[in-house]
């Protein structure tokens, strides 16, 4: 009865440590510390939430970036069901997607004769990536520039102050947040045109 005692109250306590004491400190810890990315790293605009800089979101307008391809299903960044496409680098029906992406691109905007950024064709791991590499922003300038009546120097200067910068310089790769950059954007367009200028879509 002895043995049997003393486990029970190191279960209890352990239960008490770990499910109790060690969650409620760390999620102070995080409230305290960290409250936006405790929150969900939630981005705001004019008091609403507009999304998260942690997941991407579909963008179709001519006039605004587009975001890397996802594989989710049954919707596109579908945070509830985060995959992969797990087509192979040899699978035939992988090249059949980049290829209509490409295609789809190039479409888009025909005077655009330059290689197309991989990230633009082809879907992440997780297929949540709110994040395009700044080549992939770079390419679709000319596309944004014809289809908003925006001059492309201005452009590249969203794409470069929304530009997020390796950690301590060298930990990853520049990137830019697609739904930050669309929205620096879309205030861009308000202020040209206040009364024409129409919600980004997310």
């Amino acid at each position: 009865m002895g043995d049997l005692k003393s486990t029970l109250l190191l279960f209890l306590l352990l239960v008490v440590i770990t499910g109790l004491i060690y969650p409620l400190t760390m999620t102070g810890v995080g409230q305290l510390l960290f409250p936006h990315q405790a929150n969900g790293s939630l981005i705001k605009e004019h008091g609403r939430v507009v999304g998260s800089a942690l997941i991407g979101q579909y963008f179709r307008e001519p006039e605004y970036f587009w975001s890397r391809p996802s594989a989710t299903s049954p919707m596109p960044y579908n945070a509830a069901g985060s995959s992969a496409s797990n087509l192979g680098p040899n699978n035939p029906v992988l090249a059949q997607h980049v290829a209509a992406r490409v295609k789809a691109l190039k479409a888009a905007d025909p005077a655009e004769q330059g290689p197309v950024p991989v990230d633009l064709v082809t879907s992440s791991a997780s297929g949540l990536d709110p994040d395009i590499s700044i080549a992939a922003a770079r390419y679709q300038i000319p596309r944004i520039a014809k289809a908003g009546g925006i001059n492309p120097t201005v452009l590249q200067q969203l794409v470069q102050e929304n530009t997020q910068y390796p950690l301590l310089g060298y930990i990853g790769e520049p990137v830019v947040n697609v739904l930050k950059l669309n929205l620096a954007l879309h205030a861009r367009y308000v202020q040209m045109h206040p009364l024409k200028a129409t919600p980004v879509k997310h």
